[in-house]
């Protein structure tokens, strides 16, 4: 037997591998619960090609995450010795590796959902699997419910019956077996090793401090073993790493070194391997990771978790009509899950910065995304489907009312929806929007870039917009940083500044000297102008055409068309207030515009939530630019936009 085989015969899967067969064989839609590590997503798809359950076609298997679904697929090509995209493929929004060899593909949730526009009864699944069921996220419950349909009717027409499996970490499973008609539920056994939970005595003031001293404090007083820290985001991440070097040099003698090392969606990819290699011997490996270490990554050698109870989410705000991220605390399952993390391998300790008392306090589960953001995009996508009544759709959970009510509010101001009689419609722009795997915002500014012949620099603002970040830098470097991004840096603002930045990349060919030079995320620039090029062909597809203009009065405008709604004017000193609510907003530190003074209007791409609400990627655009940008969305007055009002809409949700 080889080493691989072997592995995969450890794993705890591996017990219960008839018994799952049989399930499956048994029953249409099978719930199984099992840890994260136990096997379930590398095993679970194998064991169903190499019963027969690929012959005639593939098996699908969902993943929340981008770097699970790459992380994954990779792994399951090697334990089954072919290239990936060849019998095992992945593909995620931008980037697809599978070919018609391929058997078992991978897929982020929203991109099978993007292939049920085309096929409504996912016809080219025998299997589809759901994993990650517990995190709850907008695409996958929506998934729930479009598998559920399809295979209802796939019945119904006597077509070849669709299996579905759905997969989860937690006892949330029961919720959904209920969903399914009460579909069988089984459980995986997963860990062999104890876990000892220790709360602190009293309420942490600060987190993140705590977390530091956590950190040392375990380092100084435990045995070997590496330390897994849960943070919320990238800026608390890298300022621990920072910190951990520093306080490191600070040792005394004898203590043994110590290697911190980051892991969220934005950093490099070389340094996200850096989690997975091990430390030098003789050095502590201390991983300061965001919730992508909760389930889709199974980091090995981790002995101690240090958990902050914290994690950054989006809620949608439907009376101000935006989606905010804000720190909140997790459920009492994500606690469970992040405790998990350290018994994969032997005995381990987690360490809570929250008391007893305030775990207690803890929600259950996670609170479904589809409870708490925008549905705009989701809503676009089902009408595509033919989902033209959104309030009777079988949700596993109804989002609130005036949520949808919200969302389809923005799409009909966007023109991509229409009414009629009762029925949810897609006009010929919406038709085109839905071809972009983009927010509809974003569509729309595409489409409306013929009108303005600006289309080469809205792809690239675009494409700059959909990657975590052009900018990579340490806390340590961070004024040397700030002085070097100047150059980048115009008054119009930070959608100019990509361009900008977009412009000097490809004049230095993106030369990686440079890239280091001027904190570029040569990464992220090159996952960027994949993604350009792939725009450029979709846009080839509905008749746009290559046009380019040096104007950024006319780029500026085009951004406006599909960001009209997110409009803010100068209030007091450095402080904003929307248009649509007159909510309070400020400009984010990191926002090329922060000194800049008596902005007296801007929009903006995305607002944040941490001590107050800030404005992220913002473009200075003087009211009457904007008025003749969207004239219709506001009334026509001579006077300043924050006297007027939109256009009421009459919503047809019932």
């Amino acid at each position: 037997m080889d080493s691989i085989q072997a592995t995969r015969e450890r794993l705890p899967i591996f017990k219960a591998k008839s018994e799952i067969m049989e399930a499956v064989r048994q029953n249409k839609t099978s719930i199984f619960v099992g840890e994260t590590g136990c096997g379930k997503t590398t095993q679970i798809p194998q064991y169903l090609f190499e019963a027969g359950f690929a012959k005639h076609k593939c098996i699908a298997i969902t993943q929340p995450r981008r770097v699970a679904a790459i992380t994954v697929a990779t792994r399951v090509a090697e334990e089954a010795k072919t290239e990936l995209g060849s019998k095992v493929g992945y593909s995620i929004r931008f980037e697809t590796v599978t070919s018609a060899a391929t058997k078992i593909k991978f897929l982020t949730d929203g991109m099978l959902l993007r292939e049920s526009i085309s096929d409504h009864l996912l016809l080219a699944y025998g299997v589809v699997i759901l994993d990650e069921a517990h995190e709850r996220t907008l695409f996958n419950d929506l998934l729930l419910g479009i598998a559920k349909k399809a295979q209802r009717i796939r019945e119904e027409r006597k077509f070849m019956p669709l299996k579905i499996i759905v997969m989860s970490a937690t006892l949330e499973a029961e919720h959904i077996a209920k969903y399914f008609n009460n579909a069988p539920m089984y459980t995986i056994s997963g860990r062999d090793y104890s876990i000892s939970i220790l709360h602190p005595s009293k309420p942490q003031e600060n987190y993140v401090h705590s977390a530091l001293l956590t950190v040392f404090q375990i380092h100084q007083n435990e045995e070997e073993g590496d330390i897994l820290v849960f943070c919320t985001g990238q800026e608390e991440i890298d300022y621990l790493v920072s910190e951990t070097k520093l306080t490191a040099l600070e040792l005394p003698a004898g203590i043994g070194k110590v290697h911190a090392c980051g892991l969220y969606a934005a950093l490099p990819g070389d340094q996200q391997t850096d989690v997975f290699k091990p430390a030098p011997s003789g050095t502590r490996k201390i991983i300061f990771a965001t919730n992508i270490a909760e389930t889709s990554i199974t980091i090995p050698n981790i002995k101690y978790v240090v958990d902050t109870g914290k994690v950054k989410a989006k809620f949608f705000n439907p009376t101000c009509g935006f989606d905010a991220l804000h720190v909140q605390k997790i459920s009492k399952a994500q606690a469970e899950q992040r405790a998990g993390r350290a018994g994969r391998e032997f005995d381990g300790f987690c360490y809570r910065l929250y008391t007893k008392g305030e775990y207690e306090k803890f929600r259950d589960q996670t609170e479904p995304e589809i409870l708490r953001c925008c549905l705009s995009s989701a809503i676009l996508q089902m009408i595509a489907i033919g989902i033209n009544n959104v309030a009777e759709f079988d949700f596993i959970d109804k989002p609130p009312k005036e949520n949808i009510i919200a969302s389809i509010k923005m799409l009909k101001i966007l023109d991509a929806v229409v009414d009629n009689n009762g029925k949810l419609e897609l006009t010929n722009t919406g038709k085109q929007m839905v071809i972009f795997p983009l927010d509809p915002r974003f569509s729309k500014m595409i489409i409306t870039s013929t009108k303005y012949n600006c289309i080469d620099e809205i792809l690239t603002i675009i494409s700059l917009l959909s990657v975590e970040s052009v900018f990579y830098t340490k806390i340590s470097e961070r004024e040397k940083f700030n002085e070097v991004k100047k150059k980048f840096e115009t008054v119009e603002g930070d959608h100019i500044m990509l361009l900008n930045i977009y412009k000097q990349y490809k004049k230095f060919k993106g030369n990686a000297a440079w890239c280091r030079d001027n904190y570029i995320n040569s990464r992220n620039m090159k996952k960027a102008i994949a993604i350009r090029k792939q725009l450029n062909q979709l846009c080839g597809k509905i008749g746009i055409s290559h046009c380019s203009c040096s104007c950024t009065i006319k780029i500026r405008k085009c951004l406006a068309s599909g960001l009209f709604m997110n409009v803010a004017l100068l209030h007091e000193k450095n402080t904003y207030r929307l248009v649509e609510s007159n909510q309070e907003i400020k400009i984010h530190p990191s926002s090329s515009l922060f000194k800049t003074k008596n902005l007296s209007c801007v929009i903006y791409t995305e607002l944040v939530q941490t001590s107050s609400i800030f404005m992220r990627n913002i473009t200075y655009i003087p009211e009457e630019m904007l008025l003749s940008a969207v004239p219709k969305y506001f009334n026509d007055k001579p006077c300043r936009l924050s006297t007027m009002k939109p256009i009421a809409f009459v919503s047809d949700f019932h």
